[in-house]
């Protein structure tokens, strides 16, 4: 099914509504307003200003170093770009996980300066109380659950969570539990097929995949992986459908080599 046009604007209820009609959501990140004019322009219904952009356009190792301000940063440039998508915005590592007031000043911020539409938090009962008093002041939440990548130093991989019964189980809970306090969806990430389809059907909100199958009620990659601009990342759930690192350095070296050998410009592109 391609991109529904019924929904001029996409919002919270929109999601909800397209997993009741069994309608699959489609889910991108983007960090920038030249990118997400295009990712938004091409019908995708959610744009995750992710705090990936930690890796992809600062070149951190992990998620962890980015500011709040930066990603206010971020979400401002895409916010201007967008006609029709959902703006969900991450709150970055250190801004809700121990204090919920810290964590509802920082959600705050981001929707009052950036613009977004919804702020994403990773976790499940251990920060309840943050999603509850984000929720409480009118802030539509997502959640996130399976592997955190916010929690990287705690469980030292990258693998696929809950593959054990109990982390499992818990994980089932956690889903439970943040659709109980109000969240609208969930992002699931690189957990067993089978487990997020459980997981899908046995809450009404929806759930978004990342590695964790076609059960699921939407998917979400992150936008330079899907395009092919970082070409060193290989997990099994990467779908590419361009290899734009190949192209974009063939251009460049042909631009390099015509400028060198006064190829570029010619006499129709100058004055």
């Amino acid at each position: 099914m391609s991109a529904s046009k019924k929904y001029k604007r996409v919002t919270v209820k929109s999601l909800i509504e397209m997993k009741s009609l069994g309608e699959k959501i489609s889910m991108l990140t983007a960090y920038d307003y030249t990118m997400a004019k295009i990712v938004d322009g091409a019908g995708v219904d959610v744009i995750l200003v992710g705090d990936s952009a930690s890796n992809v356009m600062a070149g951190h190792e992990t998620t962890l170093p980015i500011t709040l301000d930066q990603m206010i940063y971020h979400a401002s440039s895409v916010v201007r770009a967008i006609d029709r998508a959902l703006v969900v915005v991450d709150l970055p590592f250190g801004t809700y996980q121990s204090d919920s007031k810290e964590a509802l000043r920082s959600a705050i911020r981001i929707m009052k300066e950036s613009g977004g539409h919804a702020v994403k938090l990773e976790g499940g009962k251990e920060i309840k109380d943050s999603i509850k008093k984000i929720l409480n002041a009118g802030i539509p939440v997502m959640g996130h659950l399976g592997l955190t990548p916010q929690s990287i130093y705690k469980f030292g991989t990258y693998t696929v969570r809950a593959k054990e019964e109990q982390e499992a189980l818990q994980l089932i809970e956690d889903a439970k539990l943040l659709e109980r306090l109000g969240c609208f969806a969930l992002v699931l990430e690189k957990i067993p097929a089978s487990l997020a389809k459980k997981v899908a059907e046995s809450i009404r909100i929806p759930v978004i995949g990342i590695g964790a199958g076609g059960d699921v009620d939407g998917q979400v990659l992150v936008l330079h992986d899907m395009i092919g601009m970082t070409h060193e990342f290989h997990p099994r759930f990467l779908r590419r459908y361009m290899s734009l690192y190949e192209e974009m350095t063939t251009a460049i070296s042909e631009y390099v080599s015509d400028v060198k050998t006064s190829e570029f410009p010619n006499k129709n592109e100058q004055y």
